[in-house]
Formats: structure tokens, sequence, C-alpha cells
């Protein structure tokens, strides 16, 4: 009775474990990319795609650019040009992470002499037919809180046009926690993200267009 009853209650465990494991990856898996709708040249579509209850804000955007994957999946991960097509990023210093990865030191100069410090570990994925690039940031010793933001992360996926492989559908996505900000200073967020992301995408343009 003891050897059956063992039996039972490891198969009501691997039972339960079953059932369990497709909802545990459900909820691993990275979340689809938000619907921003047809991508047009020349043109960039910016969605607001925050949670409510969730601390900082989130931004799709998308367009599509005339230059092949290859071109602009190498000028994202130009990190030492950054403060050349990046709005408000006035100084990167580039480290080597693990394996492919990199670690950036940005400063970013924001309106009305605002400074702000963070280190991002730059993730690449590339490949014939995308490339991404995925950041997130992780701590960086020495920054005193108001020094620094509470939280960045996001990513930008690059695929060749079906239509026309010279040119390449570029999607973004940002997510910005600035953290405590004095009252009258919501604006920074705004600045970090929503404000910078259709200049930043148009720079990019301009930038692989003059090259």
């Amino acid at each position: 009775m003891r050897i059956t009853a063992n039996m039972q209650t490891m198969t009501m465990t691997m039972t339960a474990a079953a059932l369990l494991l497709p909802a545990a990856l459900a909820r691993a898996a990275p979340p689809a990319p938000p619907d921003l709708g047809p991508l047009a040249a020349n043109k960039v579509a910016l969605l607001d795609v925050s949670k409510s209850g969730v601390p900082g804000k989130t931004f799709a955007a998308g367009t599509v650019i005339a230059a092949p994957l290859a071109t602009l999946c190498a000028a994202i991960q130009d990190f030492a040009d950054y403060p050349n097509f990046m709005p408000n990023v006035d100084k990167v210093k580039v480290g080597a992470g693990a394996g492919d990865s990199s670690l950036l030191d940005l400063t970013l100069k924001l309106p009305m002499g605002k400074v702000k410090k963070y280190r991002l570990k730059m993730e690449p994925k590339v490949g014939a037919q995308s490339c991404q690039l995925a950041w997130k940031m992780v701590p960086s010793e020495g920054l005193k809180p108001d020094e620094t933001i509470a939280d960045t992360s996001g990513y930008w996926q690059l695929t060749p046009l079906a239509a026309d492989r010279g040119k390449t559908e570029v999607r973004y996505l940002v997510y910005t926690d600035p953290g405590p900000v004095p009252m009258g200073f919501g604006w920074i967020v705004d600045s970090m993200s929503k404000d910078s992301i259709p200049k930043m995408l148009e720079a990019l343009r301009a930038r692989v267009a003059a090259h």
C-alpha cells in the first residue's frame, strides 16, 4: 500500500506540473509587438501603450526607412555615434559585456539643465532576415538617486520590407520610469521618450541617407 500511495502521489504531482507548465510558459513569453497599423515611409507612427497602475510610460513607434537591413542594423549598433543622432544623449562610454552584449554608460542632457546618467546592457540578435537590439538598465555604482532614473528597457526590431528589399521596417519600443520627480517636472519622461522618439527616427533616416 505504501508503494502504491507513493506512486499515486508522484503521478498527481507530475500531472499538476504538466498542467501548470503551459501557463508558466505563457507568462514567460515576451508580449506581442503593439499594432501600429501599416507603416509608411517618411512618416512615424507613435502609440502610447503604457499600462495603468505601472509607474513610468511605454511608447511604441514605427516607420519605413529607405535603406537595407544591414545598413540600419549597423547604425543602431554604432553606440559611440549615439550623441550624433539620439536626442538628449550628450555622452556615451562603451564597454564590453558578457557574450555579444555591450554596456553603455549614458549621460542625458534634458531641458532646464537637467542631467540624468545610467547604464544599459545592449543585446543584439542579428540574422539574414531580421535585426533586433534589446536593452535594459543595469546597476551603475556611484550614482546618487537624483542623478539617475528608476528604470528603462526596450528594443529595436528591423525587418526587410517584403515588397522592396532596399527598404526596412523599423519598430521601436521603450519603457521609461524616471522615478520620483518634483511637482511640475512630469515632462521629464516625455522628453526622454514620447517627444524624442520621432526626432530620433527622423535623425536615423537622415543619417543613413547621408551615407
